[in-house]
């Protein structure tokens, strides 16, 4: 059993991730961990303290990296787990927010405005949920407005 938790940064994903895995019993995955800990990224934006991630090459290593695991089950934690093939997940969460909740979540992480008007505007267009589905990915969506 693959689950994947994806939306825009700021919205849920690693809360809900976690919860699932141990409800389960599956493996957390933290997407971002094994992108720095493996060099999975293009470069490092330093204006937007982000990394650049080419999405093919991050999905090249997660398929056979998840299949290695040997795990009853694992939960994919990543603004990027929608572009696994749908294959290969079983389920697919897309995590929102509403716009002043989300505003401030960044604001707590320190994000720089211009990353935090990024995110909004992601989540405006429901950029995640939309990548999902057209990806063909059956989605569940998540609304976390009310969660800590």
């Amino acid at each position: 059993m693959i689950i994947a938790i994806t939306g825009t940064p700021g919205t849920g994903k690693t809360t809900l991730a976690k919860k699932l895995a141990k409800r389960h019993g599956y493996r957390y995955m933290d997407v971002n961990a094994l992108i720095t800990r493996h060099r999975l990224y293009e470069r490092y934006d330093r204006k937007l303290k982000t990394k650049i991630i080419d999405p093919k090459k991050l999905v090249r290593f997660l398929i056979p990296y998840t299949k290695s695991l040997k795990a009853k089950g694992v939960v994919i934690d990543s603004h990027l787990s929608h572009y696994l093939p749908p294959s290969l997940v079983d389920r697919c969460y897309v995590t929102t927010c509403g716009l002043t909740v989300l505003k401030q979540r960044l604001k707590k992480r320190g994000y720089s405005t211009q990353k935090i008007r990024d995110n909004l505007e992601a989540e405006v267009f429901q950029a995640c949920l939309t990548e999902a589905q057209e990806f063909g990915h059956r989605v569940i969506v998540r609304d976390t407005s009310k969660e800590k």
